[in-house]
């Protein structure tokens, strides 16, 4: 190819990219703005609250372009007594997915959330869910001593069993919260450490980061790196602490 045929290619190749940035990048620009563009996690994106009687600054995920709501489930609690997502409407909850003999960031997950269970002890709208990812050890019997142990006294407070592979589906497809089964770890089991936060109609809810994206998720455990306030709490659990208090007040 000769040198002023080449010359002509780039010249080409110039003028297209210079159409592409006058027609795309303003309205890459203005969605950006505009809130549009976020970073993605579990294909979850900021939707609007300023509908009327909702929180503005707690966000609503969204999932294919729908606000994300708690599926259906049904699982026996510690009490014995069959527990659906329909028992929990009405009320703005916590979701955990755990089992009894964990031995790492289960009982630190679940001081947390009995800690946040004191905090709320006069609020008769405020519950948790708590799954376990390992119902064929954690029958009813053992999560009632379990709860009993830990000084659970909130009646919203259900820790629930059932079907493995509905659990599991649960948590990775229904919360995306990570559970499984993995034989080459310590107790035979891995789960993420997060809370998913629940409001009273069942919508999945987050406050923003820094840079206007939605939190997703809720941290349930407390590494040695974070801060720590004067009342002894994790930044991250007084957060959620304070966005409970929020969603309770919401029609």
């Amino acid at each position: 190819m000769s040198t002023k045929k080449t010359n002509y290619s780039f010249v080409g190749i110039a003028l297209v990219l210079l159409v592409f940035g006058i027609i795309f990048i303003p309205k890459i620009v203005d969605r950006i703005k505009g809130g549009d563009v976020i970073r993605s996690e579990s294909r979850s994106e900021k939707v609007s609250s300023n509908a009327e009687g909702f929180v503005a600054d707690l966000m609503f995920l969204e999932i294919n372009g729908a606000p994300k709501k708690v599926p259906p489930f049904s699982f026996v609690d510690h009490h014995g007594n069959v527990i659906t997502n329909k028992d929990y409407e009405g009320k703005v909850y916590l979701v955990e997915f755990f089992f009894t003999t964990c031995g790492s960031i289960c009982p630190r997950m679940n001081r947390n959330l009995v800690e946040i269970q004191n905090t709320f002890l006069d609020s008769k709208d405020f519950g948790v869910a708590s799954f376990t990812i390992n119902p064929e050890y954690d029958t009813q019997e053992v999560l009632y001593k379990y709860a009993e142990n830990h000084k659970v006294t909130n009646p919203n407070w259900h820790f629930m069993t059932g079907d493995q592979e509905a659990i599991y589906e649960l948590a990775n497809i229904g919360f995306n919260i990570y559970a499984g089964e993995n034989p080459e770890v310590e107790d035979g089991f891995e789960h993420s450490g997060n809370f998913a936060l629940i409001d009273k109609n069942g919508f999945m809810r987050s406050r923003q980061d820094n840079f206007g994206n939605p939190k997703i998720f809720y941290k349930g455990v407390i590494s040695e790196e974070e801060k720590v306030d004067d009342d002894g709490e994790t930044e991250e659990i007084s957060m959620l602490k304070a966005d409970i208090a929020k969603l309770l007040k919401e029609d």
